[in-house]
């Protein structure tokens, strides 16, 4: 009984340094490389795209650009599709996800979601020409959404946000299909060809649609109110040490008013805060 009790006291020790180790391991990494390796959208405007100089812009890169700073370390960006992101264990691939991605039950069975830093309220468009006023003209349509992404969730009427505050919603659309899309601009070129031709409706963050808008997308955004997205950045489980100091890097952002600024130069508004 002595050894035994013995080497169960070896066991319980070793698992606990190796979940201390564990615990620094990303945030160890990343000071001493003093390189963080950012995942984001590829082709997500005004969130993370590719600018005339061919570099990540965006409030989403931006945002990574000040949390890297505060760091002390250099940048690099990757574009895993969101899939990738989503399902966790990403094996050092990259090691912070700021791509706007709500935090929500299922995901937070894989993942960690340090600091919301911002929230948008998210809607359907149809095209210019359609004759739909209202989400319940949609109930059977063609609908549009990015794969793997929180509205898709909500058109399979499984989505769940938990998050402290954000208002309560109601599945009121039932569509005849879904059609997913890599990125929402595939789904606003599908329905920029025309009312009904591809998509009879896209489902999006508002700052997305709007953005579009502004684009030259032919499209008309409905007022219905379908949710609201609290955007988070996101860590793989495992890390506890680099969720506090990503959590603290946030909180600074927006005592100070850094957050803000970023938003007002990419959205003309301040939406770092739930409206």
């Amino acid at each position: 009984m002595k050894r035994f009790t013995g080497l169960l006291l070896i066991v319980l020790l070793s698992i606990c340094f190796i979940g201390s180790a564990i615990a620094g391991e990303v945030l160890d990494k990343v000071l001493s490389k003093k390189l963080l390796v950012v995942a984001t959208a590829p082709n997500w405007p005004p969130q993370a795209f590719l600018n005339e100089n061919h570099e990540m812009d965006g409030f989403d890169v931006d945002v990574s650009r000040e949390i890297a700073k505060r760091l002390g370390v250099k940048i690099e960006f990757v574009t895993p599709a969101l899939d990738m992101v989503v399902t966790g264990r990403w094996n050092g691939r990259w090691d912070l996800n700021v791509s706007s991605l709500t935090p929500t039950k299922k995901r937070a069975e894989v993942l960690s979601f340090p600091a919301i830093y911002y929230y948008t309220p998210v809607k359907f468009a149809v095209h210019k020409n359609s004759t739909y006023q209202s989400k319940a003209d949609l109930n059977g349509k063609r609908i549009g959404v990015n794969y793997s992404s929180t509205q898709e969730q909500y058109l399979k009427k499984t989505l769940e946000i938990d998050a402290i505050g954000v208002p309560k919603f109601t599945f009121d659309v039932t569509p005849g299909e879904i059609k997913t899309y890599e990125s929402e601009t595939f789904a606003f070129d599908d329905l920029r060809l025309g009312d009904g031709v591809r998509l009879d409706a896209v489902l999006a963050s508002q700052t997305s649609l709007t953005n579009a808008a502004k684009h030259g997308y032919p499209i008309r955004i409905l007022d219905d109110f379908v949710f609201a997205e609290p955007l988070s950045i996101t860590t793989d489980k495992g890390d506890v040490e680099f969720e506090r100091k990503l959590t603290s890097i946030v909180n600074d952002m927006k005592r100070e008013g850094t957050l803000r600024n970023l938003s007002m130069k990419w959205y003309g508004t301040d939406i770092t805060t739930l409206q």
